[in-house]
C-alpha cells in the first residue's frame, strides 16, 4: 500500500486541492494572506530541490546520495514541510470567505488527507533510505527531526545547485499558477 501512495501522492494530494476549488469561498484579505503564506512553501521546496535535485518526482523512491546540507540540516523532509505550508496558505485563501464550520470541514479534510498521505509514505522514504546508506541515514535520524524543524547541530552533505531547479519544479510552478489564476477567477466571480 506504502508503494502505492507514494506513487500516486499528486493525485491522492489532488483531491483535497480540487475539494477546496469547489467548495471554498475566498475573501480578498484571506487570499492575500493565503498566497503570501502559499508562497513561502513554494520558497521552502525551491530551496530544497536545489540540494534535492530532480529525484524527488520520481514514481519510486530513489536517492543517489545521502542529502544532509540546507533545509535537509534542518529537518528531514523539507519538501513535504514545504508541500504542507503551500497547502496551508492555499486552504486560508480558499476558505477565508466561508462560515467558521464549512471552513473548519473543508480544513480538516484538505490538510488532513495531506497529513495521513504523508503518514504514510515518509516511512515507506525512510525505510529505503536506511537500506541504502545504512548508520549514515541512522545517524542522520538520530540528529535531525522529521518534520518539526530546529536548528542543525553539524553542517550537513550536499551541494545547492540552482540549475536543477526549473526542471525539477517545472510542474510545482504549472501547478502553483493554475491555482492562482483559479483563485483570481473565483475572486472576481465573487465580488
Amino acid at each position: 500500500m506504502s508503494a502505492f501512495v507514494f506513487k500516486n501522492r499528486g493525485a491522492i494530494l489532488s483531491i483535497g486541492a480540487l475539494l477546496l476549488v469547489i467548495f471554498g469561498r475566498p475573501s480578498p484579505a484571506g487570499a492575500a494572506a493565503g498566497v503570501i503564506v502559499a508562497l513561502l512553501g513554494e520558497a521552502l521546496r525551491i530551496w530544497a530541490v536545489g540540494y534535492s535535485g530532480v529525484t524527488t518526482r520520481a514514481d519510486h523512491v530513489t536517492a543517489p546520495a545521502l542529502v544532509t546540507a540546507g533545509p535537509y540540516a534542518y529537518v528531514r523532509n523539507p519538501l513535504y514541510v514545504g508541500n504542507f505550508i503551500t497547502a496551508v496558505g492555499f486552504t486560508i485563501a480558499f476558505v477565508s470567505g466561508l462560515a467558521a464550520l464549512p471552513a473548519l470541514v473543508l480544513t480538516a479534510v484538505a490538510l488532513g488527507l495531506m497529513v495521513v498521505t504523508y503518514a504514510i509514505i515518509i516511512p515507506y522514504e525512510e525505510a529505503y533510505l536506511a537500506g541504502t546508506f545504512g548508520e549514515p541515514f541512522a545517524a542522520y535520524m538520530r540528529a535531525v527531526p522529521r518534520v518539526i524543524p530546529r536548528p542543525p547541530r553539524e553542517r550537513g552533505a550536499g551541494t545547492y545547485r540552482p540549475e536543477v531547479i526549473w526542471r525539477a519544479e517545472t510542474r510545482t510552478f504549472v501547478t502553483f499558477a493554475v491555482v492562482l489564476v483559479i483563485l483570481a477567477v473565483r475572486l472576481w466571480l465573487l465580488r
